[in-house]
Order: C-alpha cells, then structure tokens, then sequence
C-alpha cells in the first residue's frame, strides 16, 4: 500500500510498502502539509530506488550516517558532511571533492587538504561502494612536496632526558622513540593496558591511525622510566592537564638541551630509520611501528645514508665485517 501519514503525540509519522519495502519513520514535524510533502519524497525516491538502483537516491548524508554507524573515525567529517548534506553521491565527481577541500580549508597546505578533506570524503563514498550502493571513486590528492624530518637519535634522546625536570615527559620521549608511536596513541595509554611483570613487559596501544590495537614491547630503559610514574586513578599513563602544558615543558626541554628542535613525531621517523639500519627488514618495522605496509615504510623512511664509501661493502667478507676500512692495518713484509 502507498505511504500514509498518521500523528504520534504531535509529530506526524508515515508508514506504508512502497516497491515492495515496508518503511515507517518520522516526517519531523507537526505541520500536516509538510509531512504529507515529506511521504511523497520518500514515496518517489523509493520507487526510483528500485528502477535506478541504489546509487540513483544515495545522498552523502546518508553514506556519512553508514560510515559513522559502522564505527569509522568521525575525526574532520563535521566540515565536510555540512558542505555536501544532502547532495546525491552520483553526482558528486573527483574535481567537486577537490574544489571542495580548497573551499572549507582555503589558504592551508596541501597536505591539510588531503588529509582533512580529500581522504575522509573518498573514504565516506568508497565505504558505501563496499556495500554496493555506489561505484567506487578516486581522486588524486594535491600535490606535496615532501620534507624529510629530522629523526630522533639515541643521543638526541639522551640529551633531551637529561635536560628534562619530568619523569612523565622522559618516559614519554623513550616510548615513541621505542615504539615507534605518534603521539595520539602514546597519549591514549591507560595504565590497564600496561603489563610491567610480563615477559616480556608490553603495553597495548588502544588506538592507532589504521584502526587496530598494537602490542608493543617495552625495553628495560623504557620499563624503568613507566615504573616510577605515579599511577592516578582515571589518568592515562602519560598524562598532562592540556595540550599546551606539554608543548611547552617539550620546547623548554629542547632550548635548555640546545638540541636540534623536533616535534614529537619525529620520535616515529627516528625508530623507523634507527631499526632499518640496525639491520631489521622493512617488513618486521612496519609490523613493530604500525605501519599498514613495508611499501609506506619504504617510500617515507628509506633513506639513503649520504656516505659515497659505502660501496666499499660490497667487498666485505665474513671475516672483512667486523673491522673497519679505515683501521684495518697493512700487513708487514719481510725484506730479502
């Protein structure tokens, strides 16, 4: 039967079967007109639902609601559900999503565009792509240049430590060098997730930037620096009243040290780039580091060591490894 309308206190409601669904909802108002208006919306966008398929009626309100519901990050959706609301996502296109980013972030870089606008929007329709309701879409990202951060060091670390009047911020610093963890997921540790007496000791990161839960060892130096941070009921092991508190106490440290000013994650280029040349495979960092895959850790970390003799390896033995070019003495020849 078509939809009708009927009353629920003061909101009119509809309910009926139209192309073969039965639907009931609120039309959202008391005004008998409006709701009556509102039915035969639905009514149309029903039947032009099952004629069209899905993707004729899919607005981007409605594929934001399945992202949300689905347990997706909401963080930047806010900007961009407003800007499209209820436009149809068949009629959304690759250089609207671009205009887009330009027009609710103007005058930032282009890698806040992509990052705050460009890949949660692509990530909205695509997710509705899995569901069959709409073709997948692909949008290249603004071109950015990119700039190689300076990583931690062990002895960037060690300078920082020493210089540093807070047990919270040292254990913090040799977390993300150790672990190779941005700040948020850092931030996001509860003391519950902590296993100080387990061989060997970890710490569960909650939340990362891929969505899964990471499990992490904790070195003696890193174990010992947790073991005295007091434990407060309700705080999380690395806790400060704000976000500017530890801004501040970061760039103390770094002036007081006179060390090179990085921010905190360059703790994640450092243990990315220390692990590589330790030896470890690309594939074993992304795992340790959270990485999605060994290609990103490679194209973002991979650096070359700028030293032309290191060729020179290319001679090296077994038994050539263990000493340096520069030390190894000449041997001595006898005279006749």
């Amino acid at each position: 039967m078509p939809l009708t309308i009927y009353r629920r206190g003061r909101i009119w409601h509809y309910r009926g079967t139209v192309a073969g669904r039965r639907l009931r909802g609120s039309c959202q108002t008391t005004d008998r007109a409006q709701a009556t208006r509102t039915a035969s919306q639905i009514d149309s966008s029903e039947w032009k639902r099952r004629d069209d398929g899905p993707e004729a009626v899919l607005t981007f309100a409605q594929a934001a609601m399945l992202y949300r519901s689905a347990g997706k990050s909401p963080r930047f959706l806010d900007k961009i559900e407003d800007y499209w609301k209820n436009t149809r996502v068949k009629d959304i296109r690759p250089s609207a999503i671009r205009q887009m980013a330009m027009d609710i972030y103007p005058g930032t870089s282009a890698a806040t565009m992509n990052r705050q606008a460009i890949t949660p929007c692509q990530a909205i329709i695509n997710h509705a792509a899995e569901a069959e309701l709409c073709p997948l879409i692909r949008v290249r990202k603004f071109k950015v240049d990119k700039k190689i951060k300076p990583p931690f060091t062990l002895e960037w670390v060690d300078a920082f430590c020493a210089h540093s009047d807070s047990p919270c911020l040292q254990a913090l610093v040799l977390f993300m060098f150790a672990t190779g963890a941005r700040i948020s997921e850092a931030l996001a540790v509860q003391w519950d997730n902590v296993d100080l007496n387990g061989h060997p000791p970890t710490a569960l990161i909650p939340r990362t930037k891929i969505g899964e839960q990471r499990l992490v060892n904790l070195p003696p130096r890193l174990l010992t620096a947790i073991a005295i941070l007091p434990r407060v009921q309700g705080r999380p092991v690395f806790w400060y009243r704000t976000g500017w508190d530890l801004r501040r106490k970061w760039e103390t440290t770094i002036r007081r040290a006179g060390i090179q000013r990085m921010t905190p994650h360059s703790g994640r280029h450092g243990f990315a780039i220390t692990m590589l040349r330790s030896g470890e495979d690309v594939k074993t960092v992304a795992h340790l580091g959270g990485w999605k895959s060994a290609v990103h850790v490679l194209t973002s970390y991979a650096h070359a060591i700028e030293d032309i003799t290191r060729n020179g390896a290319v001679f090296d033995t077994i038994d050539t490894k263990t000493v340096s070019h520069e030390t190894r003495k000449p041997r001595k020849t006898g005279t006749s």
